[in-house]
C-alpha cells in the first residue's frame, strides 16, 4: 500500500526541479545583458585540474554589457582566456595584463527570435518532464488500487496531482516569459 500524500509531495519535489533546471539553463542564454551565469560553465586549467571559473577568479558586472573577471593568481590569465575561448560562450576576451573583460555584444532581431526558439525548447523539454512524473505517480496510483486502495482515494490523488502539474506548468510558463521578454527588450 502506497502513502498518497507522500507520493503526492515527492512528485511535487520532483516536478519543482525541472523548473529550477529550467531557471538554470534559461539563465545561462545570452540575452544581450551582462549576466555572470553565462560563464557557469566554463573550467579553467589550474594546476592540472579542471576547476570552475569563480574558483580561480572573481567574476562581476561593472556595467550593463562588460563582465569583468579579474584572476586571483595573475599567472592564470592565460589558462582563463583560452578556458573562455574554447567554452560555448562565442565572446572573445580582452586582456589587460590584470583583468579580463568580456563585451557583450547587442543581438540582432533575428538572433533575438533564435534565443526566444532556444528557451522555448528548455521549457519544453521541462514540461515533458513534469508530465513524466505526473504519468509515474498516476501509474503508481493505479497499481495501488489493485493492492487494495480505495478507487475514490485514487480519483481524489489523481485530480490533486492534476493541480500540482498545472500550478508547475504555469511557472514554467512565467519563467519563459519573464526570459523572453529580457530578450526582446532592446
Amino acid at each position: 500500500m502506497i502513502d498518497v500524500k507522500k507520493s503526492l509531495s515527492d512528485a511535487e519535489e520532483r516536478m519543482k526541479k525541472a523548473v529550477h533546471f529550467l531557471e538554470e539553463e534559461l539563465a545561462r542564454v545570452r540575452a544581450g545583458r551582462a549576466n555572470v551565469a553565462i560563464l557557469d560553465g566554463v573550467r579553467v586549467m589550474s594546476y592540472g585540474q579542471p576547476v570552475p571559473l569563480n574558483q580561480v577568479a572573481s567574476v562581476n558586472c561593472p556595467d550593463p554589457r562588460t563582465i569583468a573577471i579579474k584572476p586571483w593568481d595573475k599567472k592564470q590569465i592565460g589558462a582563463i582566456e583560452k578556458a573562455i575561448m574554447d567554452s560555448d560562450v562565442g565572446i572573445t576576451p580582452e586582456n589587460n595584463g590584470e583583468t579580463i573583460r568580456l563585451g557583450i555584444p547587442q543581438p540582432t532581431e533575428e538572433r533575438r527570435r533564435e534565443l526566444t526558439k532556444q528557451c522555448a525548447k528548455y521549457a519544453e523539454k521541462a514540461k515533458v518532464e513534469v508530465r513524466n512524473v505526473r504519468s509515474d505517480v498516476k501509474d503508481k496510483l493505479k497499481k495501488a488500487v489493485k493492492d487494495g486502495l480505495s478507487e475514490d482515494l485514487e480519483k481524489d490523488a489523481e485530480g490533486d496531482l492534476q493541480k500540482i502539474h498545472d500550478k508547475v506548468i504555469k511557472q514554467i510558463d512565467a519563467v519563459l516569459e519573464t526570459k523572453n521578454k529580457e530578450i526582446m527588450t532592446v
